[in-house]
């Protein structure tokens, strides 16, 4: 290995040498230490490599959140295979074309997926293994021995995160391990963290920062076998956790169990950073969660799978600057072009589209990516995300962004969820079509209730001109986002 390249296996090596007995993962009542992960790493990684998976080879795993996975991530890391996980919501058909998308050497699977891995294992082209299988093989090889790829170097790949736009197959996100690596870096000089609660499934970007960030800062990650909001809340007062980040939609799940009588008996005193992000968040859910954590500093990010983290907003700038994401960081440059459309550069830029080398070019321009987002920067340097540059719904001659109006309809009382979709109109073009998921035990809004509302708010051309309720929204799995074209394609 050459010295100064930045290898993930190299972190569970430095923290099992430093801390070997601190808790680096806890998932119902079970704890790994960092001993033991690193010595799983091993045993797990030579037990790939017994089946034949060898540096550059794709490992997909499709399995519901279990600590034997995060010793498969780890033993692929020090292997030099590169991890790809898997929704474990997909069905079969939907999980073969994706699987197959990377031709996998291995498709690791847990046991409620067993008869479906088999299909998807053989249209990928890739040998089915059973996670108790490969447990059982680990059990067999050396844990205390270290496993290495000599010739691993920090620019090859190290995951693969699948991400989807509003229809067709997703796209596999590669990332180096020198672009993992400094994502979740702490820092030179670690500093008291404490643990973190991971509302997120092991087949998330989300989840697998959120646990190199705190195994970089040798601390532990508290994973959830499964999403309830009263067992985040458990989560968070029985590891006395200090940090928390989650999406908005998980942010209001957990605000309402709050405000229940077993959620008014939590104490959240502990959490002293509370992240969101990745979509719209209003002032009043921003509001609500320094209610909940008056304790904690609350800040709002923007980023992307393919880009990294690109700008924060900071706490004492949520309610002064509401609807921004806040100012650039340190290790992004961005630029607004003549359309709206935001671009990104900088080092924590993705490598591009597995085996897709057409919509990396038009992804990656120059270096530059496209992110796909119309974007505003005010007279201070804050920025806002308006809109998709390719959602955009063109009324009467104008042109309205979604996201500004559900911006404002998502504050309407009688609202739980919304999407903004524009429908074809003879007269107009398109028009603006609410898509709504009326609040628990509310009626469902009228149109005209919600014209109203926005009357004042918006100009009368973004107002919408239709509506439609329902239970759900549909929503990408890997990034959360509402498949507008999908929900355009019904309604029409």
């Amino acid at each position: 290995m050459p010295a100064g390249d930045l290898l993930i296996g190299d972190v569970f090596r430095s923290a099992a040498r430093s801390v070997p007995g601190r808790v680096a993962a806890a998932l119902d009542g079970a704890e790994l230490t960092f001993s033991d992960l690193d010595a799983g790493a091993n045993s797990y990684g030579r037990a790939l490599a017994a089946r034949g998976v060898g540096r550059g080879d794709r490992v997909v795993v499709w399995s519901a959140t279990n600590l034997d996975t995060l010793k498969v991530f780890a033993g692929a890391a020090k292997l030099g295979a590169v991890f790809a996980p898997l929704s474990s919501a997909l069905s079969a058909g939907e999980a073969a074309p994706v699987a197959a998308a990377v031709c996998p050497a291995v498709l690791v699977f847990d046991p409620d997926r067993a008869e479906a891995a088999q299909q998807v294992a053989a249209r990928a082209g890739a040998t089915a293994l059973g996670l108790a299988d490969l447990a059982a093989a680990a059990a067999q090889e050396d844990a205390a021995a270290d496993l290495s790829c000599g010739q691993l170097r920090e620019d090859d790949p190290h995951v693969i995160f699948f991400t989807s736009g509003s229809t067709g197959r997703p796209k596999g996100v590669v990332i180096s391990h020198r672009v993992s690596y400094l994502r979740t870096h702490p820092g030179a000089l670690l500093e008291p963290r404490g643990a973190m609660v991971c509302p997120y499934p092991l087949f998330h970007m989300g989840a697998w920062t959120i646990a190199l960030q705190q195994w970089q800062a040798r601390d532990r990650v508290v994973l959830l076998s499964a999403f309830d909001a009263a067992a985040l809340g458990a989560a968070i007062q029985d590891h006395r956790a200090t940090r928390l980040n989650c999406i908005p939609a998980i942010w209001r799940r957990l605000l309402d169990h709050v405000q229940t009588a077993a959620g008014q008996a939590l104490d959240l005193s502990s959490v002293r950073v509370a992240d969101t992000g990745t979509s719209a968040t209003p002032l009043e859910l921003l509001e609500a969660i320094r209610a909940a954590m008056p304790n904690a500093n609350l800040r709002v990010f923007y980023g992307s799978t393919e880009a990294g983290p690109v700008a924060m907003l900071e706490d004492g700038d949520v309610t002064r600057k509401p609807g921004s994401c806040g100012v650039v960081v340190p290790t992004a440059d961005v630029r607004i072009d003549v359309t709206g459309e935001l671009w990104v550069r900088g080092p924590l830029l993705f490598d591009g589209y597995y085996d897709d080398p057409a919509a990396t070019a038009e992804a990656v321009v120059d270096g530059w990516y496209r992110t796909g987002d119309l974007a505003e920067v005010d007279d201070e340097g804050y920025l806002t995300i308006v809109g998709r540059a390719r959602d955009v719904i063109r009324t009467g001659g104008e042109t309205v962004s979604p996201l500004e109006v559900e911006q404002v309809l998502t504050m309407h009382p009688q609202v739980a969820d919304v999407a903004v979709v524009g429908l074809p109109d003879a007269q107009w073009g398109e028009v603006v079509c609410a898509v709504v998921v009326p609040a628990d035990g509310a009626a469902p809004p009228e149109l005209s209730e919600l014209q109203a509302h926005c009357a004042g708010r918006l100009a009368r051309f973004k107002h919408p001109r239709r509506l439609a309720v329902v239970d759900t929204l549909p929503r990408t799995a890997s990034t959360n986002q509402v498949q507008r074209r999908l929900l355009a394609e019904r309604l029409g």
